[in-house]
Order: C-alpha cells, then sequence, then structure tokens
C-alpha cells in the first residue's frame, strides 16, 4: 500500500511530544554540517589568539562568537523538534537559514581581530527573519495558548535582533557589555515565550540532536588536531615533540565522547524547567569541547617554537576546556545517574587530577588524557560492580 503523495504546502501544526521512533532528518543533519563551518573559523581563531600570547582577549571573543553561532542553532533545533513538518516551504526557509550561517562564518575573523560584527550581524539578520517568519507561520496554523507562544517567540527574536544592531554601532569598549546585555535578553525569550503554554519538543529527539552537535564539534576537534600534528611533523620534523601531544588529545577525545554518552540523557528532560538548564548549560559543554580541539593545535603550536608562550600556558589550554567539559556533564545529567559517593565522584576528581596536569608542561596533555582515560576505566568498573550487586540483591 503506497502512502498518499506529499503536498507541497501544510499547516505548520505542533508535532506529539510522545511519537515514536523520532529521529533526526537529513535537513537537521545538513544544517548540523553546516554549522561546523562556523565552529571551526572560532577555533581556528582561537587558537591564533592564544599561541600569540592574547589569549584573554582571544577566550573573551571566543565566548562571544561561539555563543553566537550555538544560540542560532539551539533556536533552531527546538523550533524543528516541535514543528518540523517537512513541507516545501519549512525547506526552503531552514536553507536559507543555512545560508545565513556560512554568512555568519565569514565574519568570524572581523569578529576576533578587528571587533568588527557587521557580516556576524548580516548572517544573523538572514537566520532570525527566517526563524521569526517560521514562527509565525506556526502561529497561524494555531490557536488560543499555543498561538500566543508562537507569536511571542516571533516577537521576541525579532525584538533580539533589533538589539544586536546595536552591537554593530556602538563604540569598541563598550562591546563586550551589549553583548552581555543581548545574551540575557536572547535567554529570556524562550522561557517568557513558553508561560501558559509549552511548545511540543520530543525529549528523545532533542537529546539526539544534543548529541549529534556534540560528536560534530568533537569531530572539528579531531580533525584541527589532526591537522595540527601532520604540519607540526612535516614541516618541523619534530614527531617526537607532538607524538605525545597527539596520544593525549586523543585520549581526551575519546573519553569525552564516553562520558557525554554513557548516561542516557533524555530522561532528564521532563519538563521546561529541567530541558532549559539542560539545553542552556550546553553551551559550556559545547564550547569546551570545540577548545580541546583548539587548546591541541595550541600545544602542538608551542611544541614546534611556534607559540609565544610557556609549555605550562600551552597545555593549560587544553586542560581547562578538559576539565571545565568533564564538570559541567557531570553537573546536568551524569550525577543524576550515579549511586554511591565513589561513582559520584569520578568526573569531579578526574577534572582535578586533568587541572593538575597543567603543571606537568610539554607532557601535560598526555597526562591529561590518561586521567581522562583512567576516569572512563573507574566510572565502567564501578557501574558494573553497582548492576552485579543489583542483580545479586
Amino acid at each position: 500500500m503506497t502512502s498518499p503523495p506529499r503536498t507541497p504546502l501544510r499547516p505548520l501544526v505542533s508535532r506529539d511530544r510522545d511519537e515514536a521512533h523520532r529521529a533526526a532528518t537529513p535537513l537537521e543533519l545538513f544544517f548540523d554540517l553546516c554549522f561546523v563551518v562556523a565552529v571551526a573559523q572560532a577555533g581556528a581563531e582561537l587558537v591564533h589568539a592564544v599561541a600569540e600570547g592574547h589569549a584573554g582577549d582571544g577566550i573573551a571573543r571566543y565566548a562571544m562568537v561561539f555563543f553566537a553561532i550555538w544560540w542560532a542553532w539551539m533556536n533552531f533545533s527546538w523550533f524543528a523538534s516541535a514543528y518540523d513538518n517537512d513541507d516545501v516551504l519549512y525547506r526552503v526557509v531552514t536553507l536559507v537559514q543555512i545560508a545565513g550561517v556560512l554568512i555568519l562564518a565569514a565574519g568570524v575573523s572581523d569578529a576576533f581581530e578587528e571587533q568588527d560584527f557587521f557580516v556576524v550581524w548580516l548572517g544573523y539578520l538572514v537566520m532570525r527573519l527566517a526563524l521569526a517568519s517560521q514562527w509565525l507561520r506556526a502561529a497561524r496554523a494555531a490557536s488560543g495558548a499555543e498561538r500566543t507562544m508562537a507569536l511571542r517567540y516571533a516577537a521576541g527574536v525579532t525584538i533580539c535582533q533589533a538589539g544586536w544592531t546595536v552591537l554593530v554601532f556602538a563604540p569598541e569598549g563598550t562591546r563586550p557589555w551589549v553583548f552581555l546585555v543581548m545574551v540575557v535578553a536572547e535567554l529570556a525569550v524562550p522561557p517568557l515565550a513558553e508561560r501558559g503554554h509549552a511548545s511540543s519538543w520530543h525529549a528523545h529527539h532533542i537529546a539526539e540532536r544534543y548529541g549529534l552537535f556534540t560528536i560534530i564539534v568533537l569531530g572539528e576537534t579531531v580533525a584541527a588536531a589532526t591537522v595540527a600534528v601532520k604540519t607540526g611533523v612535516e614541516e618541523n620534523d619534530a614527531l617526537g615533540e607532538v607524538l605525545p601531544i597527539a596520544a593525549g588529545g586523543l585520549l581526551l577525545i575519546f573519553a569525552a565522547w564516553w562520558i557525554y554518552f554513557v548516561v542516557p540523557a533524555h530522561r532528564r528532560l521532563l519538563s521546561n524547567r529541567q530541558a532549559f538548564r539542560w539545553g542552556y548549560g550546553h553551551y559550556l559543554i559545547q564550547a569546551s569541547a570545540a577548545a580541546i580541539g583548539a587548546g591541541i593545535e595550541v600545544s602542538v603550536e608551542q611544541a614546534v617554537g611556534k607559540a609565544h608562550l610557556s609549555a605550562t600556558a600551552a597545555a593549560a589550554a587544553v586542560t581547562l576546556p578538559a576539565a571545565l567539559f568533564m564538570l559541567v556533564v557531570w553537573a546536568l545529567h551524569s550525577r543524576y545517574f550515579k549511586f554511591g559517593i565513589a561513582q559520584q565522584m569520578v568526573l569531579p576528581c578526574a577534572a582535578l587530577g586533568i587541572l593538575v596536569c597543567t603543571f606537568a608542561g610539554r607532557w601535560g596533555v598526555l597526562a591529561a588524557g590518561l586521567v581522562a582515560a583512567a576516569a572512563v576505566a573507574a566510572g565502567v568498573v564501578l557501574t558494573t560492580r553497582t548492576e552485579r550487586g543489583t542483580q545479586g540483591g
């Protein structure tokens, strides 16, 4: 029996929150892959800033640019979870949003080096107008409290986009403060819009979308680190110097993947209150995951004499984001699935151990990787013991 033909345009109505077998679509995967271009640009600029001895400015600008990238991705992901009807207009508007993020990616260098946010703002304008139009489509097909929610979202997105215009014309010294104000405004839109009616996002789908984006970010980290190691070996004949960094970095990335996916994150998405905390907290998870790759690049450049910083500072470029990743993953969902003090303390102790590895200098990245691998092994052993004890009881 054949399915009925798809119509080009269908009402953009909310999907069932309990829909079975909900999974990421090819369009969503394409969307994510295009976003990684912007993530790669932000990471490359962070490497350049830290390697040149401007770590403070580099980290601050990276935090700003990564938020812009991540927030646009998050807005689309939650909307799509609730309203993706996969008609022609929905696909076209999503492709327009992809064009916007590519424009944003083209402006990352100017935002880092000159604090010129015009191209970033232009990319944001394209993405946010497209998103606002999607919310207006949803409002047209809805009624009552759901319609009010959709109109609030459309208004909030539009007002915030107008607010970002101030960032383009503000004096250079005030731009970080303008950015901070706009971050607060952006974060306030979803909880204000969903007062009285929650959008019908799908817990399994959202957990999968965040997991896929985390994988893509970790994949970009692997790619960037691989290129850095390859360049260090080919251009400087420094295999002995970069091999410990490569080994430690790979262990950190493997451990990050294991630690993130070892627990069923969707079980934490039982209400809007939990979902907001979980969703917003992923800014730190995904920004730190991408920063690990940048730190590995910095460590390689320092090892071959191309970076203007000490071995301890280069190690810190890896250990600080790696420790932050572990702590935030633990705080957001891992701790809710651990039993007993021993299981609870694995990740916090591992984060502390990784920070201590900073002072190992040129061996710091390798030491941090070994600590992360030991944390994974300890978690496996403790979990296995708990499960055997439960079954035996």
